[in-house]
């Protein structure tokens, strides 16, 4: 596999990681507050484990552990899993711990991620139901720190099967509201949850050793009444089988199933497998979240139409200067030069856009050594265009190409001068808000080597919005780019609902017709 092609696939892999990690999606619960109180009464102390399972093999392992005092309940998840990514096992874990009221209100909670890069630690805190005092850091660098307005209890996604098993019932076609806070736009959006099946689990109760085998296997089975509850239309959250105690007993998300377990099979069978584990083309998932083209591309692509079936289209933001979306249709070209010519000069992108300019979290625009770098790669030139070109050609040729494994930090980028496409993004999105250029993210497909791979990009305000591409050194980017959203990690992690569904047809490249039809690997 070629370096060029390796680079690719990075923007789902931090987006399927985050989507592990409970900050994927903030939601808090606005049911009768009455009957969410009545639940919390009915809240059990107790641990449940989870083998993270990638087919019929067991990756990770995952627990949920609740405990309950007179004046609040605390909550405990645990992730940890090898994960076959760019031809080797790489291990994330995930902790999460947040403090509910009796009356299941949030109060806190503290979560932390680490990969192979540096730990990302998040926490919040509750003021009165109408503050968020949120703070996210990586690495030893001092929390991005901000206050996001509420308009009632907020509950993190981990706590969604709790509130909707214990406040009412659950039975077939059950319907809840929750009024969803999107990390992206900082507001809240209503988002319906339905009980959509019933079904019994066979569940072991204990577990006991093999000596001869050397595993642990299950023993004392019971039977376990369960519903699936899962997010109406695209508007994400959880989806899984819940107990009536509000505990998940089977969820999957890209292709990795959390399965109920008990401890002994689920952590110590894992444990001494995870030391043997091979990393084929089939399980990796850079490969098997890839859509193979039924036509093979030049290196530089100008016009593109493809045809998107097998999945709901709604909520992608996938029209834009560049891209015309007719029915299923999809139709990419390049900018023409006058695309490329900004009617502001700089730094005057500060005023004409505050919100594609500004510091956010991981996005360090006010470091004072992103601030330096910029004004250094843009010089005394004041033409938006020449400074992203700059920008983008300093990002290319001083990042090292290495497939990474974590959420990117732009600080971090800096100082250790290597990543893949998501740490490329998040460096050059800082260096070019610096210096005034209004700069924001994308993410989607890219072809390279006769598949599209899931890929991140960013995008540049000059006479419109034009993507760039400093992972491939492309300014602007080829026409095999497909945008599918505009936004950090947490917007790509609606891509994960493309993965295993979306078919790409080519129809015509350069304008020339295309014949055949796609496949997957």
């Amino acid at each position: 596999m070629s370096n060029r092609r390796a680079m690719v696939g990075g923007a789902i892999i931090a987006a399927w990681l985050i989507g592990l990690a409970v900050l994927v999606r903030r939601e808090y619960f606005r049911p009768q507050l009455e009957r969410l109180a009545e639940a919390a009464l009915r809240v059990t102390p107790g641990a449940v484990y989870y083998g993270v399972m990638q087919g019929d093999r067991q990756v990770g392992f995952a627990s949920s552990t609740i405990d309950t005092a007179q004046t609040f309940i605390t909550v405990r998840d645990y992730l940890v899993a090898d994960l076959p990514v760019g031809g080797k096992s790489r291990r994330a874990t995930a902790r999460t711990n947040v403090t509910l009221s009796r009356a299941l209100r949030m109060t806190k909670f503290d979560l932390l991620i680490e990969t192979e890069g540096a730990p990302i630690r998040a926490t919040g805190q509750i003021e009165g139901d109408s503050v968020l005092v949120l703070g996210i850091a990586s690495g030893t660098a001092k929390p991005d720190t901000q206050r996001v307005a509420l308009s009632g209890p907020i509950l993190l996604p981990n706590l969604v099967p709790l509130a909707v098993a214990l406040a009412d019932k659950p039975k077939i076609g059950k319907h809840s509201i929750l009024p969803v806070f999107d990390p992206a736009s900082m507001a809240p959006k209503d988002v319906g949850f339905t009980v959509r099946a019933e079904s019994l689990f066979v569940v072991n109760d204990s577990s006991k050793f093999d000596s001869t085998t050397k595993r642990w296997y299950g023993v004392q089975p019971d039977t376990l009444r369960a519903w699936q509850v899962s997010a109406d239309g695209n508007g994400g959250g959880f989806s899984g089988w819940v107990d009536e105690q509000g505990r998940i007993v089977e969820t999957s998300q890209l292709g990795f199933l959390l399965r109920r377990l008990p401890y002994e099979v689920a952590f110590e069978n894992w444990r001494t497998d995870s030391a043997h584990l091979a990393i084929s083309e089939d399980r990796d998932i850079l490969e098997t979240t890839a859509i193979a083209a039924n036509k093979r591309m030049a290196r530089r692509v100008d016009a593109l139409r493809v045809r998107l079936s097998n999945v709901d289209l709604a909520g992608f933001d996938l029209a834009g200067p560049r891209q015309q979306l007719s029915g299923d249709t999809l139709a990419i070209s390049v900018e023409q030069d006058r695309a490329l010519v900004a009617p502001y000069r700089l730094p005057l992108g500060f005023q004409l856009d505050p919100e594609n300019t500004k510091a956010e979290p991981l996005i360090q625009v006010n470091h004072p050594a992103i601030r330096k770098l910029a004004a250094r790669i843009r010089g005394a030139d004041a033409d938006p265009a020449h400074a992203a070109r700059r920008i983008n050609a300093w990002v290319h040729d001083s990042i090292a190409d290495r497939i990474t494994f974590g959420v990117p930090s732009a600080l971090q980028v800096l100082e250790s001068r290597t990543g893949d496409c998501n740490e490329h993004t998040q460096l050059f999105v800082a260096l070019a808000r610096a210096v005034g250029l209004p700069a924001r993210i994308a993410a989607g497909l890219a072809y390279v080597d006769g598949k599209f791979y899931y890929h991140a990009w960013p995008e540049v305000m000059l006479g419109e919005w034009v993507p760039v591409d400093p992972t491939f050194g492309q300014f602007p980017a080829d026409a095999a780019h497909l945008r599918f959203v505009v936004g950090g990690s947490t917007r790509q992690t609606e891509l994960i609902r493309l993965m295993g569904n979306l078919k790409i047809d080519v129809l015509a490249v350069n304008g020339e017709r295309s014949r055949g039809a796609t496949g997957r690997k």
